[in-house]
């Protein structure tokens, strides 16, 4: 398994697995925005990786955005995304083949989508994965 599915499954893994967060997105968790579906919902958002390795280990810097959608109001995507933030930043999570050094929020973005009308908070986490030998 790559570092970067083993770091999506660990992080779907932790989402869901968090009652309160679930009882905030009962739309639940996935990896494109859905039409037709209870909001508010959380989306898997872009990844984007760069090597980051050292002289011992392969590593990769990962960037993680993840989006707390809501039809009613900035607010409620914003309480999504705090609830979020809480479970994710500097998280200890297990990955298969890899070890996650670090996991940390960089900055969360809300905004009004003027196509759909919907409110959509988006996080964006920086990763640091190492595996080797």
């Amino acid at each position: 398994m790559s570092p970067v599915n083993a770091l999506l499954q660990a992080v779907h893994a932790r989402l869901t697995g968090d009652a309160g967060l679930q009882a905030l997105a009962g739309g639940g968790i996935h990896d494109r925005r859905l039409g037709r579906i209870d909001m508010p919902y959380l989306v898997i958002g872009s990844v984007e990786t760069a090597d980051f390795s050292t002289g011992s280990e392969d590593g990769l810097e990962i960037t993680l955005v993840l989006e707390a959608w809501s039809a009613i109001s900035r607010r409620e995507a914003e309480m999504t995304a705090d609830a979020v933030r809480g479970l994710m930043h500097e998280a200890e999570l297990e990955l298969e083949a890899a070890e996650l050094v670090s996991l940390r929020h960089r900055r969360t973005l809300s905004r009004r989508e003027a196509k759909t009308a919907l409110f959509v908070a988006e996080m964006r986490f920086r990763a640091v994965v190492e595996w080797g030998e």
